[in-house]
């Protein structure tokens, strides 16, 4: 097969593409690190995080040339799909880690609780990109919205 027959691939979809399929590999990789975490509960968490989240962006691969949104639209929803997914296994990674995460994350945290700092600094990135990640579900559905209703 030769790459002729091949669609053309956007840069944004085939961005996705690549950090999807290195997220997922992080997160493969850190179930390795389990052992030498501190919870490795948390640490679990991470580990499912980036495999799904991973996943998450290869489908938004998928699917980003069926989007119809504006240049702008479209540049806001891919920066905040990356940011989430990648804070979302970056954050439980760092919790499991050092042992924090409780007060956001109470099952995984399993009574491991950091000092003030590494608590409200989690809680932060899992907060912010909680909002990120609601914000690219909304635009998606948008995006499909949208194209359903122009004429091609």
């Amino acid at each position: 097969m030769n790459n002729a027959s091949l669609p053309a691939v956007t840069n944004r979809e085939r961005r996705l593409y690549q950090l999807g399929i290195i997220l997922f590999l992080m997160g493969l990789l850190t179930g390795f690190l389990l052992p030498l975490m501190e919870n490795a509960r948390m640490g679990l968490s991470s580990h499912l995080e980036g495999i799904m989240n991973g996943v998450v962006l290869i489908v938004l691969g998928v699917i980003w040339p069926k989007l119809r949104l504006g240049r702008t639209a479209e540049r806001i929803a891919f920066g905040l799909a990356v940011f989430g997914t990648y804070t979302n296994w970056l954050a439980t990674l760092s919790a499991g880690f050092i042992g924090a995460g409780v007060s956001m994350m109470p099952m995984a945290g399993a009574g491991f609780e950091g000092s003030a700092v590494q608590e409200g600094l989690i809680a932060i990135a899992l907060s912010s990109l909680s909002v990120a990640m609601v914000v690219v579900a909304v635009m998606v559905f948008w995006g499909f919205w949208n194209h359903g209703n122009q004429v091609e």
